[in-house]
């Protein structure tokens, strides 16, 4: 295989990744809309208006935000508005989507979880999305390290490299059939298997960063695993309510 893997289409010459990245979207989105149509538990349009709206706000801001972040010397020194917009990273879109989400229900005055609904056209979105980035191989910034180990991959240069996005896609069905086992058992309140998804994808992702490119900044670790750091302690406080207030 030749990377980067691009795609003919009325006459003009697409990147795999763009290309996933925008069907895994449309796909995920059409996921979630027939999950919500077969849901036994119905918000009010403007609930699910607000919600929709923050999400999407949260994780434009947030992945375009931590994308650039991850090399601020480079963002600061040459800022260029193009490349501005062109980084971004999935880790930023979680955290800042979350936080979108959270605003826009203190907004409407809802108090219960959104969460479950959206985590597996999430995890959808993700791999599709993955798929797309380890076609586009060393040519944008979602590559491993190079390795010697038996999973090592030639993807455009002379290296034999961690092939970072098939063990994420590796990682997300073997979560989605873990979470589908929590959510069948209907042990946990709402909310819950959004919880794990969160803390599972977010510990995991601290973990691969070791073996992609980053730039370092406090100790050896980069600007998404500062993010992670954050986001794991905030869900394992939540997820030790939850278990407290299920063993009364």
């Amino acid at each position: 295989m030749d990377f980067p893997v691009s795609f003919h289409i009325f006459g003009k010459t697409v990147l795999a990744h763009p290309l996933f990245e925008a069907l895994g979207m449309f796909i995920g989105m059409r996921f979630y809309f027939y999950l919500k149509r077969k849901s036994k538990e119905k918000t009010s349009f403007n609930t699910s208006a607000a919600v929709l709206i923050g999400a999407t706000a949260g994780a434009l801001m947030g992945s375009k935000l931590i994308g650039n972040l991850e090399n601020p010397y480079k963002l600061f020194e040459h800022f260029d508005l193009k490349t501005f917009w062109t980084n971004n990273t999935i880790v930023g879109g979680l955290a800042f989507g979350l936080i979108g989400v959270e605003l826009a229900k203190k907004i409407v005055k809802h108090k219960e979880s959104t969460g479950d609904l959206i985590v597996f056209p999430l995890m959808l979105a993700m791999i599709i999305g993955r798929i797309g980035c380890f076609l586009t191989g060393i040519y944008e910034e979602t590559y491993g390290l190079p390795t010697h180990s038996i999973f090592g991959m030639h993807l455009g240069d002379q290296y034999l490299r961690h092939p970072v996005s098939l063990y994420e896609i590796a990682f997300l069905v073997i979560l989605w059939i873990c979470l589908k086992l929590i959510q069948n058992k209907k042990k946990y309140p709402s909310g819950f298997v959004f919880q794990v998804f969160m803390l599972s994808y977010f510990t995991f992702r601290f973990s691969l960063d070791f073996i992609k490119p980053r730039e370092e900044l406090i100790e050896n670790l980069g600007t998404i695993q500062l993010m992670c750091i954050g986001v794991i302690i905030y869900y394992i406080f939540k997820i030790r309510k939850v278990k407290a207030v299920n063993s009364h």
